[in-house]
């Protein structure tokens, strides 16, 4: 059953989530392992051909075969532990909540309120994944089921939803202002000189720039308020350049 969840900014812009369903997660998860499987048997591969060698320099440096043996086995768990955990921990952090499978499918995890995963919220989603996993994801579908968010376990503990990966609509602001006008945002001088053509693009930004990384947000909001600052009144210099197309996009008359 699709689901969806519609988020209010403290600016007053709505951003509309197409939460993405059990089918096209596990499809995910599915992906993600069989790159997995591989990963982790190129690194057993690799193991066994080091071996040899790895054998000849503990017995050079005095170890006893009892010995090497454990480190070998110990170096083979953490290495096998890396490629599942650490595997979707740093996907999610680099690629802005996607892995693989994901990006694949077209889906990505984001924080509630639609913020970019951090690297701590991924660690405790994929910390709880482990349990998860050990039960089948049994508990994981009982969650996704119940929970309005399609939350499995994981996401109930680190905050997070799993999304489709596609623009998120940007609702009227004008009507979240019309229902609580004590919050409305100050209407800046000169909105009425911005283009129809400058405030679609104004829009785009406001509904994507959580998805980019900072720098990226920084200089596409440079550019485009760099451009608009001379329609406006001095009042535009007080915001920043990400606060200020925030106010265009919730203020300009339509």
């Amino acid at each position: 059953m699709e689901r969806n969840v519609s988020v209010r900014t403290p600016e007053s812009i709505a951003f509309y989530y197409e939460l993405a369903g059990l089918g096209s997660r596990f499809l995910a998860v599915a992906i993600d392992s069989v790159i997995q499987t591989l990963a982790g048997i190129a690194l057993l591969l690799l193991f066994v051909w080091a071996n040899p060698g790895a054998s000849a320099i503990g017995k050079a440096l005095g170890l006893h075969d009892t010995t090497i043996e454990a480190i070998q086995l110990a170096i083979t768990l953490i290495l096998m532990f890396l490629v599942y955990f650490g595997y979707f921990v740093a996907f999610e952090s680099l690629w802005n909540g996607q892995t693989p499978g994901k990006r694949i499918i077209g889906i990505r995890v984001v924080r509630d309120g639609g913020y970019p995963v951090t690297f701590m919220d991924s660690v405790i989603r994929n910390l709880v994944r482990i349990v998860e996993a050990l039960l089948v994801y049994v508990p994981s579908i009982i969650s996704a089921l119940a929970s309005s968010q399609n939350k499995r376990l994981g996401d109930l503990a680190a905050g997070t939803i799993v999304v489709r990966d596609r623009a998120f609509e940007v609702t009227d602001p004008s009507q979240w202002m019309s229902a609580d006008d004590a919050t409305a945002p100050p209407q800046l001088p000169g909105l009425e000189r911005i283009s129809d053509e400058e405030l679609a693009l104004v829009e785009r930004y406001v509904s994507r720039s959580h998805m980019l990384d900072a720098h990226a947000a920084h200089e596409t909001a440079k550019r485009i308020a760099g451009a608009l600052r001379p329609k406006l009144g001095p009042e535009a210099s007080e915001y920043s350049d990400h606060d200020l197309l925030v106010r265009i996009a919730a203020g300009r008359p339509r």
